[in-house]
């Protein structure tokens, strides 16, 4: 999807599409992770154990060779570290991938063996998983990766 696209979603998502969270009045624009809340960081990392580890690794190292397809022709589960690509994507995209799965956010017969986790994690227990992983990262990403989100705000207004 074109980076617009993400801007508008985040917009219909934020402004009515039913994303239920909380969002402090000190976040900055276009966060939606509460990466430096301490509380919401020990609950995600608990859920990452539960539900993302198996896949990606209890130290977010993802499967070996993760950029390689495997004889499915499906990716391996990527690094959710700074070796990885999470940190590439706005929050809101994020929060879409983990929800509704990377099959039905991509379309156009994309497959992928991660599931979406809607049904099974409320949405503020996505944004938990994803701000543990956030919370990770070294400081000059979470930099890049706040401007990103800064950015699809501005395209959303």
């Amino acid at each position: 999807m074109k980076k617009t696209t993400w801007a508008t979603l985040a917009s219909v998502i934020i402004l009515g599409g039913g994303l239920t969270l909380s969002v402090t009045a000190d976040q900055k624009p276009g966060q939606l992770l509460p990466y430096d809340v301490p509380e919401a960081v020990a609950a995600g990392e608990a859920l990452y154990g539960d539900y993302c580890a198996s896949c990606h690794a209890a130290d977010l190292s993802g499967e070996p060779n993760w950029r390689t397809p495997k004889q499915t022709g499906r990716l391996p589960a990527p690094p959710h570290d700074e070796a990885g690509h999470t940190w590439h994507h706005p929050d809101v995209q994020l929060f879409m991938l983990t929800k509704y799965g990377p099959a039905a956010v991509v379309g156009n017969g994309y497959e992928s063996d991660m599931p979406g986790f809607e049904g099974q994690l409320s949405d503020q227990q996505i944004l938990e998983v994803l701000a543990y992983i956030k919370s990770t990262w070294p400081d000059w990403i979470i930099t890049r990766h706040d401007e990103m989100n800064a950015a699809v705000a501005d395209e959303a207004r």
